[in-house]
């Protein structure tokens, strides 16, 4: 078994269990949903279109969206079997439910997460996965000592150009790799109009106190709550620096072959906003990491024209560079994009469709191709560059023990405070 891979139970609800082509409601993998917003309704699309799943239940704090996700799991299956919860602990209770998709606003994500695992499910986890290190490192945890499988929502991986590039890159097709450029949009154009706001009545029906959970009391005001707006807020998000940055860190994790590590240096700058009484989560960043075999990465989010960084993951060596993005793939020589691998060359695993892995790893317990391992590493670049920028100055990661070295004002910023009773 590979290093670092979670040891499963034996024992597997008999409604994972089954054989091939259409299966009956009760060989399906039961599903319940936690947060139905736009990406997970996304996510719950793709799983109602796999005979192997069954969702049965839908939770989220909007009156409006839960319901709204109900309607559509019963059109879909043709039935009305459906429940509808508030509170998501009502939901990780029941003895019926095999996994959970976990599609909350981003201060939520481990919460939910451990919630399921700790109650024996598995999950699928939008990305990003946490807003600290500790977060992360907790989930991880839980994942292992549960013996649940994980998948993370960075559906990349899944994607043929993303795969054949890496692959390049993992059997030397360029060279030595030298230098990685990550190139994301840092989503500025969105707060066009996001300045000052003026509190108002919570609406009837909306838990605005459970919807905060463990972040900071703060006064209700519609944007706040509403993407793009709360995407923007660092009590909620680490905005587009892990929300978008995760996708395209995770491919140059995998395609430098470092999904068991990390960075050992790191350092970066960031423009805040000053003009914003709520928005205040960077407008571009710039951050340069150094990995322990030499190699570097420039992962700057700087919006449209990326200040010559293009869009994606730009692979270089010293033979020759390939360049990826969804949909696009680009190499120097040409004639990279039509290589083939041989036996003893490295493969790395295929995913045609994200949502159908994580179920035909929860029927087979094994690994997904975002398992857990994988995902928390590639998490915490993200937020290695988010620390890196607030401190404005060259940090040394141990990326062995996951701690900055002898740097206590770094190390402190590894944990979140969270308001009670909301804990890890």
């Amino acid at each position: 078994m590979a290093a670092g891979m979670a040891v499963f139970p034996q024992i597997v609800r008999a409604s994972v269990l089954g054989r091939g082509g259409a299966r009956a409601p009760s060989e399906r993998i039961v599903m319940g949903c936690i947060g139905t917003g736009g990406m997970g309704r996304a996510d719950m699309n793709a799983l109602l279109g796999s005979p192997d799943a069954q969702i049965l239940a839908v939770c989220d704090v909007k009156p409006e969206a839960r319901n709204a996700a109900r309607d559509l799991v019963n059109t879909r299956q043709g039935n009305q079997d459906c429940a509808v919860y508030e509170h998501f602990w009502d939901l990780v209770a029941r003895d019926d439910i095999d996994a959970v998709l976990v599609a909350s606003n981003d201060h939520w994500h481990v919460l939910h997460a451990l919630a399921a695992v700790r109650s024996g499910k598995d999950v699928y986890v939008e990305k990003p996965m946490g807003v600290s290190i500790e977060q992360v490192q907790t989930l991880r945890e839980a994942v292992h000592r549960h013996g649940r499988v994980f998948q993370f929502g960075t559906q990349q991986r899944s994607s043929q150009e993303f795969r054949h590039a890496c692959e390049l890159v993992r059997n030397k097709r360029i060279g030595k790799l030298v230098h990685i450029d990550v190139g994301v949009h840092s989503g500025s154009a969105e707060r066009t109009g996001l300045k000052r706001y003026d509190p108002e009545p919570i609406p009837e029906g909306f838990d605005y106190d459970l919807w905060l959970g463990p972040a900071p009391v703060a006064p209700y005001i519609k944007q706040r709550t509403i993407n793009p707006h709360w995407f923007h807020i660092s009590d909620y998000s680490l905005g587009y620096v892990s929300g978008w940055g995760i996708h395209h860190i995770d491919i140059a994790q995998w395609g430098h072959g470092t999904d068991e590590t990390g960075p050992v240096e790191i350092d970066g700058s960031a423009l805040f906003p000053t003009d914003d009484a709520i928005c205040d989560n960077p407008l571009w960043w710039d951050v340069n990491c150094l990995y322990g075999d030499g190699v570097t990465m420039h992962f700057t989010g700087a919006g449209p024209g990326l200040d010559g960084v293009r869009q994606g993951i730009t692979f270089k060596g010293t033979d020759g560079w390939v360049w990826v993005n969804r949909g696009a793939i680009e190499a120097e020589p040409k004639s990279l994009l039509t290589e083939t691998f041989g036996p003893d060359e490295i493969r790395l695993p295929v995913s045609e469709q994200h949502q159908q892995n994580f179920l035909n790893a929860v029927r087979t317990r094994t690994q997904p191709i975002a398992h857990i391992d994988t995902a928390s590493r590639s998490d915490i670049v993200c937020q290695l560059a988010w620390i890196a920028f607030k401190l404005q100055r060259k940090l040394r990661w141990d990326p062995v023990q996951e701690r900055f070295i002898n740097d206590d004002a770094a190390n402190g910023l590894l944990k979140r405070a969270m308001r009670g009773p909301w804990r890890l």
